[in-house]
């Protein structure tokens, strides 16, 4: 068992950081493992014959342990830093428990036991015994917790070195469930898979493990990222072949300025795939084709007490990640800020065709279009969680509101509660339509945010601008939120039907910024209904 001192000392930071350590050990296996994969191709292309053919199986087998090895590295690095994310949690009940006792006169002393201080003037000595108990509770509750993540980090990390003392055993899977399988029976089919057939799928497709809804986070993560690499390779290789081909120079120039958005769009995911700092990040799918696409969480949404799906808006894409990436950290940050005894994983999902331009941006194609992997995204996380259910919480930011809302209509979306910021409309009238109840769905637009005056028709903004340039002073002029957006009733609206809470008036792009009162509020509403009734 895990002792008060134990745990009022224990570092998770360090833990998070040997974890790390492991990850870049992966990735410096990982390109040697590569250039072994460059070895064969030269030996294949320059050595005909059965000779050739035989030496550069050699040197392929030679790679094959390199590559389990790099995949047991990424899993310890995951297992290190899931018990560290514990012990953050264990430590953030106990320092509750410690705050809850000085108020109540209670004295803790170093084994974890608790006495009342009845020596105070004036406390009731029945009360102060109450208050003791519940303090002794909620440090019992802290090191229980600790020592649960103890035994879970020391058992997985006993798998793994059983694995390697067995040399890796790899066995090839019966059977491949198709793309677009429902994730309840994709969980039924991984649950059934060897631990043999697992390591072979994530060595030989890891394409297809990584992008399977209803295969476990930790391996869609440990596929992803051993994509990466080769990933960024392919973008290098087509801009130098657009610089060398034929091609006019304004189509080359335009094709090697996107592909270079593209790089620097997965420079930035493995930035923080590699950080060292703040909760693990975990990368559930990547696509480089088109404009790209990833889906990534900060924290281990599987083991989380509460899960923060963010669907972003106009312009996402994986060229600008990086703007995403931060929105989704301070989300992060402020959960773990408000309450430090829950672990709350915040998922990035840009898994869908954004609108580039305004000309896509005014119809509700590609919001439709996203609804079923949205919401088959949104059914994996409930199928692959471990424990209890967590809270499921889906916010959509200004076009990502319209898929949101699009998706919980027509699909549905297994989600305890609905978050539309900066909305355009959700494609309907009505929060009683979107499958939860209505006060589990929260809206907030700022006063000066552009959007709340996108009424609908073609012409309605146009005059109202034209009327402004005219007489921008006249008080009936002034531009006021309107009921009915270009996508529906404004959720903000009260004939809408759900809950409102509001913020700082700091734009279309605001709502993150560390002083906005609305960051808090999203943050409690993803929390739950104990941390709900502050909202404001």
């Amino acid at each position: 068992m895990v002792t008060y001192t134990q745990l009022w000392r224990a570092d998770p930071a360090a833990w998070r950081a040997a974890g790390a350590a492991w990850s870049r050990l992966a990735e410096a296996v990982g390109r040697r493992a590569a250039e072994l994969g460059a070895v064969a191709g030269r030996v294949t292309d320059g050595w005909r014959g059965a000779a050739g053919a035989a030496a550069g199986g050699h040197v392929r087998r030679l790679r094959e342990p390199l590559d389990a090895a790099r995949l047991a590295f990424v899993e310890t690095d995951q297992v290190l830093s899931g018990f560290a994310s514990g012990l953050a949690r264990a430590r953030g009940m106990l320092a509750a428990a410690v705050a809850a006792a000085g108020p109540a006169h209670v004295e803790i002393d170093r084994s974890g036991r608790t006495a009342p201080d009845v020596t105070v003037t004036g406390i009731d000595r029945v009360a102060a015994l109450h208050a003791a108990d519940r303090v002794g509770a909620g440090i019992a509750a802290a090191l229980s917790a600790a020592a649960m993540a103890d035994r879970t980090a020391a058992a997985a990390l006993d798998r793994l070195a059983a694995a390697a003392a067995a040399g890796w055993p790899l066995a090839v899977p019966r059977s491949r469930p198709p793309f677009g399988t429902p994730p309840g029976v994709v969980r039924q089919w991984w649950a059934g898979l060897t631990e043999p057939e697992r390591r072979w799928l994530l060595l030989f497709e890891p394409a297809y493990v990584g992008r399977l809804d209803g295969v476990p986070v930790w391996a869609r993560d440990l596929a992803n990222r051993s994509l990466l690499a080769g990933q960024r390779a392919g973008l290098v290789r087509e801009r130098a072949l657009a610089v060398k081909t034929a091609m006019p120079r304004h189509a080359a120039v335009s094709a090697s300025h996107r592909l270079v958005g593209l790089m620097s769009g997965i420079d930035a995911v493995s930035a923080r795939l590699s950080a060292e700092t703040g909760e693990r990040a975990y990368l559930l799918s990547l696509d480089p084709t088109g404009d790209g696409r990833v889906v990534l969480a900060v924290g281990d949404p599987d083991r989380a007490d509460n899960v923060l799906t963010y669907v972003p808006g106009m312009t996402a894409d994986l060229r600008a990640v990086r703007d995403d990436l931060g929105r989704v950290e301070a989300l992060a940050a402020r959960a773990a800020a408000v309450d430090q005894a829950q672990r709350t994983s915040v998922v990035l999902w840009l898994d869908y065709e954004a609108p580039s331009f305004l000309d896509e941006a005014m119809f509700a194609a590609k919001a439709e279009s996203a609804g079923p992997a949205l919401h088959r995204f949104a059914e994996g996380l409930r199928t692959t969680h471990e424990g209890p259910p967590a809270q499921q919480t889906v916010l959509g930011h200004s076009y990502g509101s319209l898929t949101v809302g699009t998706t919980a209509r027509t699909f549905g979306l297994p989600a305890n509660d609905l978050i539309f910021i900066g909305s355009p409309g959700v494609g309907t009238d009505e929060a009683s339509t979107l499958g939860i109840p209505p006060s589990h769905v929260w809206s907030s637009t700022a006063a000066n945010d552009p959007i709340a005056y996108l009424a609908p028709g073609w012409r309605e903004p146009f005059n109202r601008a034209a009327a402004l340039l005219t007489d921008p002073l006249s008080p009936d002029l002034r531009p006021r939120p309107s009921e009915d957006l270009w996508f529906g009733r404004n959720p903000t609206d009260p004939a809408f039907g759900g809950r409102v809470f509001t913020g700082e008036p700091f734009g279309h792009s605001g709502y993150w910024r560390a002083d906005n009162d609305a960051l808090t509020d999203i943050a409690q509403i993803a929390l739950g209904p104990e941390h709900q009734s502050r909202v404001e």
